[in-house]
């Protein structure tokens, strides 16, 4: 619980040191942590929608309801797979990064240089990655929702004989405004996590690349154990 507390002032007071603020630093961090995880989240979704498709549809036949396949893949990556397997990996992918670039700067004593001329670390490092990963794990989990429901589609069309026009009617029809905010809420909760991880392991790397390598292993196990924990915290709160 004293760790929990400590991750979570760290991560305020990330949050709230907003000035002097660092727009390059900023947009830097847009693109590598939105625009680069782009194609790895895609693909995930796009494999997931098509997965998903088949198992429904295999299980459903058992009991003569395969026709709800649209539907439950539908609700199934905007509620739940989307948003998680998007924030899994990023994580794998921005909290190893986050973590090894910091913890090198520790390493070879770029952060006591920053004090040494008077410019925060946290404001300069920490915050810049944690508001960019806030507001762009959202997008990227709204753009793999509707990769994995075409995927989906794609599948329901061409390999289980599913019309097009019907099948896209369905997946719409049932979804309702709050299950894509939930899904939306919870990829912003999972982008802090991931970059707090990345930033608060970084920051307190060990002494060589032994002790790099050491903070980027826990960076990413504690941001895929926080993205599933918040996963559960979160859909209780949505939908109990």
């Amino acid at each position: 619980m004293r760790g929990i507390g400590a991750v979570a002032l760290f991560a305020g007071r990330g949050l709230v040191r907003l000035r002097p603020f660092y727009p390059r630093a900023f947009a830097t961090q847009l693109v590598q942590i939105g625009w680069l995880s782009l194609p790895v989240v895609g693909l995930t979704a796009l494999f997931t929608g098509a997965a998903l498709a088949l198992q429904i549809h295999s299980g459903g036949a058992r009991f003569q309801a395969s026709d709800v396949v649209p539907a439950i893949v539908a609700i199934g990556m905007v509620r739940e797979l989307g948003p998680v397997l998007g924030g899994l990996m990023v994580a794998a992918r921005v909290a190893s990064s986050i973590a090894a670039e910091i913890g090198t700067m520790r390493v070879t004593e770029q952060i006591d240089a920053l004090v040494t001329l008077s410019t925060d670390p946290v404001r300069w490092l920490v915050t810049p990655r944690l508001w960019a990963a806030t507001l762009t794990v959202p997008l990227l989990v709204a753009v793999g929702d509707s990769i994995g429901i075409m995927g989906g589609w794609l599948v329901g069309t061409q390999s289980l004989g599913f019309n097009s026009t019907a099948y896209l009617a369905n997946s719409w029809a049932y979804l309702e405004g709050w299950d894509v905010l939930s899904g939306l809420v919870k990829g912003a909760a999972f982008g802090l996590i991931v970059a707090t991880s990345g930033c608060w392991f970084g920051m307190r790397s060990g002494r060589g690349a032994e002790g790099v390598g050491q903070a980027t292993k826990a960076a990413v196990v504690a941001a895929a154990v926080g993205i599933l924990a918040a996963n559960f915290i979160l859909t209780g709160l949505f939908f109990e």
